[in-house]
């Protein structure tokens, strides 16, 4: 049978039977109808409503629930297109009644909503054609009493877990302070009080959450998460306090790894305008800071959205559309969390800085910063107080100094010692009569000098590395000449600036070039304008251990044999066992200067040093002092440890003692 399209010659349709107006025909009507429709002109579709059912709704209510509805699930390209009905249809046509079939296209935020309906029109008492009002006058299916659910699918942030998968941010529960409203009683204003005193918090700041629109006697209002300190607190006390456990997210090694870690917040305005994937909204979390920041795009699931048809009683009767939420990727890093925690433990009450890393792999094993903060006070917030605290410290616990760049001091001598070697400036034996505990080149000097700490008339490089002799290598620099010494120490910073995810700046010789003789003589000993970052010096150290090889650093965590990347030969596999050799005799040789990390059935080599920083000669200034040492034997770990402000306390000795505990703690597992 052939089927007859009810649109498409609608006007012509009009003149041919002599009718004008909305009672000339209902294909008239109909088109206006849908028309109005695509446009969102809700006003004109309510006026083409059949008197007698529109009297169920008034206009503004008509008008915004269209527009609520349709912006909430944020509908566009609304397409509507009329279907073909069988000629023989019950639903072509009655004397006052018209059936017309259509289908209904959109776009929203939980994707395309594709459904088929009828709209039916009846002749008013006038004999003009109009909508009769139904339930499904927004979507099909709808009925009486149903409504239109817009449902955020959560999908969970992914974790960041060190080598063994132990948690360095996971997602845990926490617990949470809170309100019932209708059981605070007669009291109300005196319990608030209390609560925002035992929290730290004002009272403005609970009454404006009590005050939010959503609020009823008998709900739960979160008030406050609680911290360390706050949950030993009892507010069993007061009436209609309450104690939840919530999902939130959690860093179990708190600030043992807050500068790794970092930590998430709710994201700006500004955030959210300046991301060009436009994926976040108000509400949403986004790292702020370490690994939190640097993996973002990995962590960060992506929600899902569903859009359902709901009865009265809250079941949903159909899904109208529904985009999955897409949980985020865990990221596994190579950090051992035992150690991490065993290096911040050593120097927290210092600011300072310590990098273990697998000398064989370049595996990162720990990055640590002290003073710190707690990362978790982000998430279950913190008092005014506790914020004066970390942030008018003039240690800087927010400074995360594992990637702030200092003066590496003596323990950049093995690295001049080495390109000495290269260069055939020198050997083993050579030996550099010195006299006195000062020296200068000559005259056009001025009044610069370097200075020594052992007072030795002949000295030869073993012994230089051994006493840690700055004269020795102010004269070993100048010997080997500033382009040379650029560019043969230059090969132990060339690869070992970090090329990876996490973010380290530049390692530098020099900040415009070696300028001067006396700039070159105190580049020789590692000051100067030489700095590094500590991750930066432990891996310039690998090359002692690999035959001559630097290797590349990895926070990733691979697999088996996939480990580690093949570095770069900065030196002959000779002059690495020639430096290892020396090192060794620092650690073990009772007048070294790191003979105080000598460790009973562990071959232990490595260097001290202490960095001056310092205007003039003269003047006193701050000291930092360092020690980097690694196992000879088995190459299973590589420690770069430094501590500021060591003046006074023992210089890199007081580093040494520091250390200490935590190698025998590591090579006793």
């Amino acid at each position: 049978m052939q089927k007859t399209v009810w649109f498409g010659l609608c006007m012509l349709l009009s003149l041919l039977t002599g009718c004008m107006g909305q009672s000339s025909n209902p294909e008239d009507t109909m088109n206006r109808y849908l028309d109005a429709w695509r446009k969102a002109q809700y006003e004109e579709m309510y006026d083409m409503l059949l008197v007698s059912t529109a009297k169920e709704v008034t206009k503004e209510d008509f008008v915004n629930r269209f527009r609520k509805i349709y912006e909430g699930i944020e509908a566009r390209n609304i397409v509507i297109t009329p279907l073909s009905v069988p000629e023989e249809s019950d639903d072509k046509k009655t004397d006052s009644t018209r059936l017309y079939p259509y289908e209904i296209k959109m776009d929203t935020i939980a994707g395309m909503i594709q459904a088929k309906g009828k709209i039916q029109l009846e002749k008013d008492e006038g004999g003009e054609w109009r909508v009769h009002l139904t339930p499904s006058y927004i979507f099909p299916g709808m009925q009486d009493g149903d409504t239109v659910r817009v449902q955020t699918l959560q999908a969970s942030r992914g974790e960041i877990k060190d080598r063994n998968g132990q948690g360095i941010a996971i997602n845990g529960f926490v617990e949470m302070i809170g309100i019932v409203p209708g059981k605070l009683g007669e009291d109300a204003e005196k319990t608030k009080a209390a609560l925002a005193e035992r929290l730290g918090i004002t009272q403005e700041a609970i009454n404006r959450k009590l005050q939010a629109s959503w609020v009823k006697d008998d709900l739960f209002v979160p008030i406050a998460y609680l911290s360390k300190n706050q949950a030993s607190i009892d507010y069993s006390d007061l009436p209609g306090v309450l104690r939840k456990q919530e999902k939130a997210r959690v860093y179990p090694l708190g600030e043992a790894a807050a500068h790794l870690s970092g930590y998430i917040r709710e994201a700006t305005a500004e955030e959210i305008a300046g991301r060009s994937d436009h994926l976040y909204g108000p509400g949403d979390l986004i790292g702020r800071a370490g690994s939190e920041q640097v993996y973002e795009d990995i962590l960060r699931g992506r929600d899902g959205k569903r859009i359902s048809i709901v009865d009265a009683t809250g079941k949903t009767r159909e899904v109208l559309a529904e985009t999955a939420a897409v949980n985020g990727r865990d990221v596994r890093l190579t950090i051992d969390a035992d150690l991490q925690i065993s290096l911040y433990e050593a120097i927290r009450e210092d600011a300072g800085t310590a990098v273990a890393l697998h000398p064989k792999t370049g595996e990162i094993l720990a990055l640590v910063s002290s003073p710190a903060y707690d990362p978790n006070a982000f998430i279950t917030g913190m008092s005014d107080e506790q914020w004066d605290a970390w942030n008018l410290n003039p240690d800087k616990p927010f400074l995360n100094r594992f990637t702030k760049l200092y003066s590496p001091g003596s323990t950049f001598k093995p690295i001049t010692a080495a390109a000495g070697l290269e260069l055939g400036v020198s050997y083993v034996e050579k030996a550099r009569e010195i006299k006195g505990l000062r020296w200068s080149k000559d005259s056009s000097w001025g009044s610069y000098y370097v200075t020594r700490v052992k007072d030795s008339p002949k000295v030869n490089l073993r012994e230089a590395l051994l006493y840690s002799d700055n004269i020795y290598f102010a004269q070993e620099a100048l010997e080997i000449g500033a382009d040379a010494f650029l560019k043969e120490t230059g090969k132990f910073l060339s690869n070992v600036n970090p090329n990876m995810t996490y973010p380290f700046p530049k390692a530098s010789l020099s900040n415009h070039g070696i300028k001067n003789e006396i700039q070159l003589a105190d580049s020789g000993y590692g000051q100067g304008e030489v700095v590094m970052t500590p991750l930066h010096l432990a891996l310039a150290y690998t090359p002692f251990l690999n035959d001559g090889v630097l290797i590349p650093p990895v926070l990733d965590y691979q697999e088996g044999d996939a480990v580690g990347s093949s570095g770069i030969s900065v030196i002959s596999a000779d002059t690495a066992k020639l430096i290892q050799s020396m090192l060794a005799d620092v650690v073990n040789h009772p007048g070294g200067t790191g003979y105080g990390a000598k460790i009973k059935g562990i071959e232990l080599a490595g260097k001290t040093g202490t960095a001056e920083l310092k205007n003039k000669k003269e003047q006193k200034g701050q000291e930092n002092g360092w020690l980097v040492t690694f196992d000879t034997a088995e190459s299973k770990l590589l420690l770069a440890m430094m501590v500021e402000g060591v003046e006074g306390r023992g210089g890199s000795g007081y580093v040494v003692k520091k250390a200490r505990p935590v190698l025998e703690e590591y090579y006793r597992k």
